[in-house]
């Protein structure tokens, strides 16, 4: 194989950035665009040991999968990677991606779901990111070439709202008809360099990222964006320096309101122009709503938010938890959920401490763990990961269950690995171990955050393991009336400690195997009514005083089978 080569392959699978894989005698080619299956025509452009990158030439068969992108750029432009695969596919393949991860980095082998889908497949995103330079042909607003700071100019783009079209067109004829110098990354010269919107309930928040002070004729931007947006703000970005920044922390507001407010799950939270918000309302919605139901809240429940931002996670969680206690470092940020928490009178139920967070979680877990609290950390780490000084720290304080939410599998494989037994650290390397780690994976859910393009959020959950303890009181021997050891030993290898039965897992086999969800107060019920055991809830009789509905006969029966199943009856 050679450079500049062409050759004819099939493609046996996707990688997990979307590409197809072709495999030969000498290597490995990754081939974007292609699909599983499909005889292709391809280029060799790059070769690295025994891996090669190709492009398409021609499709020679297609694959069922495949379908038309409706992108005009799709291939030119790097935002997206996926459109030409059909969306049923693309969520099989977030989940395989997740599983390989899980896999090859961690060397744990766990059946990853289906990724939970968007409800909107294109036209998702809340947020525009534009970068603006001088070109060929004067002022070219679009996205960047995958790998490259060359742009694709482009007069809408699909995976964004309609309202993104005309934020470009009014944009771009401002500063045509005012001759508004642009951004030239080589000279350093030129004035405007990006455009960034966020749209929250229909209100944009408009940025201008400017190589300057002053936007001239912004009194004309204004009134242009008054005749197609009836709720907005304008604001500038300043950004003087010669790098990749796209945005600093100087903002100058032109127009309309500094913040607009909003509320996700019964919180009410304030947006600046540089606040951090996911990019798919929806998705985001159901990963919080997942993430609730995943801690096990009870009225006894000390919930930990470690990189806790601006605190929207550690105030829903408060809403539902004894308390819930969000750790930042960045003190603009923990401001911002000071506020939050007053806003939404959370002041006895919610603390924001700023600090790293593997010197604040001791000293936080101590405390609830002196008034005798269940303790839930959750992980929400930026790409990069969970912080080597705080995964030791988790594997010293040892919180009850942790929830991680990541957006990027490859760290978050990494740290479940660490946290789970199955990776270690030897110096600057990672190896793989015996998986006697202090947790164990609990549950794995990928969530498409991003139709039509390679990444994939995922929500993961982690239980501490219990330490269980066999106390036997015996004579050895082979008289009567003793106990053979090799025949004690034989007993004991056939047998497994049986795990806990929880009410999360009757549910979860009822829903399983029948079809319906049971509430845990049916399960208690039909527990009570067998004469089994029961815990005595400390807040039972505060219950007693509501109304309480019965499970039907067919939950009765669903539950009675559970327990059979689980060998409680």
């Amino acid at each position: 194989m050679v450079k500049n080569g062409n050759y004819v392959g099939v493609v046996s699978r996707l990688g997990s950035n979307g590409e197809g894989i072709v495999k030969t005698e000498d290597c490995t080619v990754f081939v974007p665009y292609a699909l599983p299956q499909e005889k292709i025509k391809y280029k060799v452009l790059k070769i690295k040991k025994n891996v090669a990158f190709g492009k398409v030439i021609e499709v020679c068969t297609p694959a069922e999968e495949r379908i038309r992108p409706k992108c005009p750029v799709y291939e030119k432009c790097g935002g997206c990677q996926l459109q030409h695969l059909k969306y049923k596919l693309q969520l099989k393949l977030k989940s395989q991606i997740v599983k390989d991860c899980l896999s090859k980095i961690a060397f744990v082998d766990y059946d990853v779901p289906s990724a939970i889908r968007s409800d909107l497949e294109y036209g998702y995103r809340n947020k525009l990111q534009l970068p603006v330079r001088a070109g060929e042909f004067g002022c070219e607003i679009g996205f960047f070439a995958q790998n490259s700071h060359r742009i694709v100019p482009v007069t809408g783009c699909p995976i964004q709202p309609e309202w993104c079209n005309r934020i470009i067109a009014v944009i771009r004829d401002y500063i045509r008809r005012f001759s508004i110098p642009v951004y030239n990354e080589e000279t350093g010269t030129g004035l405007v360099r990006h455009v960034v919107v966020r749209d929250v309930d229909g209100k944009l928040l408009v940025t201008i990222v400017i190589n300057g002070r002053e936007l001239p004729h912004s009194a004309a931007l204004i009134e242009d964006l008054k005749s197609d947006f009836k709720q907005f703000s304008l604001f500038l970005n300043i950004n003087e320096r010669n790098d990749n920044v796209i945005l600093t922390d100087e903002y100058v507001c032109l127009y309309g309101r500094k913040n607009v407010t909003s509320s996700d799950l019964g919180i009410k939270f304030e947006i600046g122009p540089g606040s951090f918000m996911q990019v798919n309302d929806g998705v985001r919605r159901k990963l919080y709503q997942d993430a609730l139901k995943a801690a096990e809240i009870t009225p006894d429940t000390t919930v930990i938010d470690a990189y806790s931002g601006a605190g929207m996670l550690t105030a829903i969680f408060a809403s539902k938890a004894k308390k819930s206690i969000g750790i930042e470092i960045v003190k603009e940020a923990v401001e911002c959920a000071d506020d939050l928490k007053i806003r939404n009178g959370l002041e006895d139920r919610m603390e924001n401490i700023n600090a790293p967070c593997e010197e604040a979680l001791p000293e936080v877990l101590e405390n609830a763990r002196k008034n005798g609290d269940d303790c839930v950390l959750v992980l929400d780490p930026p790409r990069q990961g969970v912080d080597e000084k705080l995964i030791d720290c988790i594997k010293e304080t040892l919180p009850d269950r942790i929830l991680y939410i990541s957006c990027s599998p490859q760290t978050l494989a990494r740290d479940v690995g660490l946290l789970t037994g199955t990776l270690v650290r030897d110096g600057d390397k990672l190896i793989k171990s015996d998986g006697n780690g202090k947790y164990e994976l609990v549950s794995v859910q990928p969530y498409d955050m991003f139709p039509q393009t390679k990444h994939v959020e995922t929500l993961v959950c982690l239980s501490k393991k219990s330490e269980k303890h066999i106390s036997i009181d015996v004579e050895f021997g082979e008289s009567d009336g003793q106990i053979s050891l090799k025949k004690l030993q034989k007993e004991l290898n056939e047998q497994k400690l049986k795990k806990k039965t929880t009410y999360k897992d009757i549910q979860k086999w009822v829903e399983e195997n029948y079809g319906f969800k049971v509430h845990t107060a049916y399960i208690a019920e039909v527990k009570r009514d067998l004469g089994l055991p029961m815990y005595d809830a400390p807040n039972a009789v505060e219950e007693l005083k509501r109304p309480r509905s019965h499970p039907t006969a067919e939950m009765s029966d669903a539950i009675k089978a559970a327990l059979k199943h689980f060998e409680i009856i």
